[in-house]
């Protein structure tokens, strides 16, 4: 049912009120009655009138004041006011009543039909109006609780995504630091004189193994850097063809371990790129894994690098599974696994293939991915924008040109015991006098007679964690020349900048890579 509006009449001959109400009754709304501007302006307060009729000439205060006095209150701004006036006829007179406010003016005699229709509209207009406003005001009151379940809803996402982060570099951290001793222990039986071929396949798959778990443990951080734009790339003026060669050496286990045959197909003369070279690595060798995990034993995989005047496209064809047409357009989505009882058997997370579209994509590049179907095998095609002009001449550098292979006094510190001494072993393999301790406090006791040359610190240790084992170093005299390095299962953007901060030369991840650490020596002095 609609409630009815207030129309309010003023005039002070109650006989034309009565009139009024007559003409006005089959409206069927709510009328009120005044008598004098003042009592007119009382009514105002206390009702929401949809429109005013009100005669001129008035005792105390006329129309023409009473209008204007209505127009001054904010609640009555937009109310529809109908002047009456049996006197005030000539056009000075209409146009005196718009400007004070109305919005129709009507000479007597009246005529019913006409009053009774101008009256219905401007309530049909008030109605509506009203309506408006409250649809309007429910409209924003939505808005407003949208906006803060939204903020809300922002505010728990951005939570979960730092919680999730939190985790992923805490399971990195667990995983590396079991996993360090058991890959530097398979590096020193690599070292020993082993005749027992039993003893040199266990060796070999302990070592194949932990460096598969690294791997899979830095993409899951990969991901985590690239969502959040956490990456930052190093680009540089490289030849394509350093690029795959890198890539073929990482992925040469894995090729080797599927008994597959790499095939590579490249032009003799250089193709420049600006890019990352380590992260352009890292998608070739992801693409050659992936090709050789989704093979049978025997299978080929063949690598073609093809320029034009604009790109240089790099293909990876596998002689694998293949892809179902329905799944090619979800293969790089993170964590998407193909079913079928080879990929399965497989494994994996799911994330190699989403790294190298996010790193191509980063170097201004595509990539393209094809397959005729089930066990015919897959293409993905790598395009990258060529470089303006050629590189400079990449001849193999020479690490020992900026230090020596000296024997170095060597500090390893760390809680985790088993970690320390496979470090130790290999260092001390290498000529180099090494000394172990488990705890900030014995380091700092150990390095006043010791005096190395260099310091391997771990970070997360009890009582003094290696930033303020660092710290306190350099803030000795012998201690500003030193060589600080922090081998760490924490591997974030804050636990490097940390580092920095603290006072270390360089910073890596359990397990260490030796090859790494040993130029970290050779560019030093002693």
């Amino acid at each position: 049912m609609i409630a009815k509006t207030n129309i309010l009449m003023v005039d002070d001959q109650p006989s034309k009120l009565l009139s009024y109400e007559t003409i006005l009754g089959s409206l069927g709304e709510n009328l009120i009655r005044a008598t004098s501007g003042q009592e007119a302006l009382n009514l105002l307060l206390k009702h929401e009138v949809a429109v005013v009729l009100m005669d001129v000439c008035m005792p105390d205060v006329d129309g023409f004041e009473l209008a204007s006095m209505i127009r001054q209150h904010p609640r009555y701004q937009k109310t529809a006011i109908i002047l009456i006036s049996a006197i005030h006829l000539a056009d000075v007179d209409r146009v005196k009543g718009y400007e004070v406010g109305a919005v129709d003016y009507v000479p007597v005699p009246v005529v019913p039909e006409i009053l009774r229709a101008k009256v219905s509209v401007f309530v049909d207009l008030f109605r509506k109006t009203r309506e408006l406003e409250s649809m309007n005001t429910q409209l924003e009151e939505r808005v407003a609780a949208r906006t803060a379940d939204l903020a809300s809803l922002a505010s728990r996402l951005q939570e979960a995504d730092r919680r999730k982060d939190q985790f992923l570099a805490t399971l990195a951290h667990e995983l590396r630091n079991p996993l360090a001793p058991i890959a530097t222990a398979a590096k020193i039986l690599q070292r020993k004189a082993i005749d027992d071929p039993d003893v040199l396949m266990a060796q070999s798959i302990i070592d194949r193994q932990s460096a598969h778990l690294s791997r899979l443990v830095e993409d899951l951080l990969d991901l985590s850097r690239i969502s959040r734009n956490k990456v930052e790339l190093r680009p540089e003026r490289v030849d394509i063809g350093t690029i795959i060669s890198a890539a073929l050496e990482t992925s040469r286990p894995v090729i080797e371990q599927s008994g597959q045959q790499v095939v590579v197909s490249m032009p003799q003369e250089p193709i420049w790129v600006d890019g990352d070279v380590v992260r352009l690595s890292q998608v070739f060798t992801n693409l050659l894994n992936n090709g050789a995990k989704f093979s049978t034993r025997g299978g080929n995989i063949n690598l073609t690098i093809e320029a034009d005047a604009q790109s240089v496209s790099i293909t990876v064809a596998d002689t694998g599974i293949g892809i179902l047409a329905e799944h090619l357009p979800h293969i790089h989505e993170p964590f998407y696994q193909l079913d079928s009882s080879l990929a399965k058997a497989q494994g994996g997370l799911g994330i190699g293939l989403t790294l190298v579209w996010q790193l191509v994509e980063m170097h201004g590049g595509t990539v393209r991915v094809h397959s005729e179907g089930v066990n015919r095998g897959s293409e993905f095609v790598v395009r990258l924008p060529l470089a303006e002009g050629p590189g400079r001449s990449q001849e193999p550098e020479n690490i020992a040109a900026s230090g020596s292979e000296t024997a170095r006094r060597i500090l390893i510190v760390d809680d985790n015991q088993d970690s320390a001494d496979a470090v130790a072993l290999i260092l001390q393999l290498d000529g180099h006098d090494v000394k172990t301790v488990y705890s900030g406090v014995d380091a700092l006791e150990l390095v006043e007679q010791f005096k190395p040359h260099a310091v391997l610190l771990d970070i997360g240790m009890p009582q003094l964690n290696g930033y303020q084992v660092a710290q306190r170093l350099r803030s000795q005299a012998w201690g500003k020349n030193v060589l600080l390095i922090a081998q760490t299962g924490w591997g974030q953007e804050e636990d490097i900048r940390q580092c920095r901060e603290a006072g270390f030369n360089h910073h890596v991840t359990k397990p260490i890579d030796f090859r790494k650490l040993r130029e970290f020596f050779v560019a030093s002095t002693v």
